[in-house]
């Protein structure tokens, strides 16, 4: 029985030692392939930040191509909207107008062309008939020169 004791004793030593060592040995290791092992692991971080950063990227202009869309269709409604309202409002203005007796728009433009129209005649008219009568107003107006009087000062006069 005591060979047998001593065998496992020995065994557990040696099972010890062994396990002693390989941690000596994993230590070493570390040791010289610690900066290689980190060097490795930024490399490998570095990879994927990128990914992560292209991952975000791209889901950021989805959303915002999304928004885009959103803010282009909730534009176009409201312009819709906007125009619609106008369109009730200007009614009712001119249905009010109409109602007190005012002229529309067109009723208006229309007024103002007889106007021009009118004008435009009775200038070429004037036009016809006002060169005769200016050059015989202007005539009657002058007096020949015999007939106007001498503004010409006396010599020694005071006057």
């Amino acid at each position: 029985m005591a060979s047998s004791d001593d065998d496992k004793t020995d065994r557990i030593k040696d099972s010890a030692q062994q396990i002693w060592l390989a941690g000596l040995g994993a230590f070493a290791k570390m040791q010289q392939e610690g900066s290689k092992a980190f060097e490795a692991l930024v490399k490998d971080g570095m990879g994927v930040q990128k990914k992560t950063q292209q991952a975000a990227e791209e889901t950021l202009a989805q959303a915002q191509a999304r928004m885009s869309g959103f803010a282009s269709e909730f534009g176009t409604k409201a312009a819709g909207g906007w125009g619609k309202l106008e369109s009730i409002f200007e009614d009712r203005v001119a249905r009010a107008l109409e109602k007190l007796g005012m002229p529309s728009a067109q009723e208006v433009a229309a007024l103002q062309a007889r106007v021009e129209a009118l004008e435009a005649e009775l200038k070429r008219k004037n036009a016809g008939s006002a060169a005769p009568r200016a050059a015989r107003k202007t005539a009657a107006r002058t007096p020949p020169e015999a007939a106007r009087p001498s503004r010409r000062r006396k010599p020694g006069s005071g006057t």
